[in-house]
């Protein structure tokens, strides 16, 4: 079995959801949590009428910014029918800039109310950046 240099799993936990996310870098985490996010909830994309979004947030820290990010996912989930699935992220500071390109949703098969602040830590660890999500459902 090959060591990806990124990626996510599930997590068991007993109310919620619970991702474990890693990648060498924080651009790379913030699109392996985006992904992961939307595994959990099952979305599939629609294959036809691709779209690209900017996205320019800030926050005070890198897991507020994480929070952040995936929040606005979830918005324009929630008010555009869109989700994504391609990410060009960079990140200076506490300040992320990113084009985003997906589709619209054509099957979701649960619904992620928020993401949470919950032991939310990113850290260096053997995989590189690391950090464990916990999404209220």
């Amino acid at each position: 079995m090959e060591k990806s240099e990124a990626g996510f799993r599930e997590l068991e936990h007993t109310a919620d959801w619970q991702l474990e996310v890693w990648a060498p870098d924080l651009p790379g985490l913030f699109a392996q949590a985006a992904l992961g996010m939307y595994e959990l909830s099952g979305i599939r994309l629609d294959p036809a009428n691709r779209v690209s979004e900017e996205l320019e947030l800030e926050s005070h820290d890198h897991e507020s910014l994480l929070v952040e990010f995936l929040h606005e996912l979830l918005y324009l989930g929630e008010s555009r029918g869109l989700a994504f699935d391609e990410f060009n992220i960079k990140i200076e500071d506490a300040k992320l800039s990113a084009q985003v390109s997906g589709a619209a949703i054509a099957v979701q098969n649960k619904e992620i109310k928020a993401v949470t602040y919950h032991d939310l830590k990113i850290q260096e660890g053997s995989r590189g950046l690391e950090a464990k999500i916990v999404f209220d459902v």
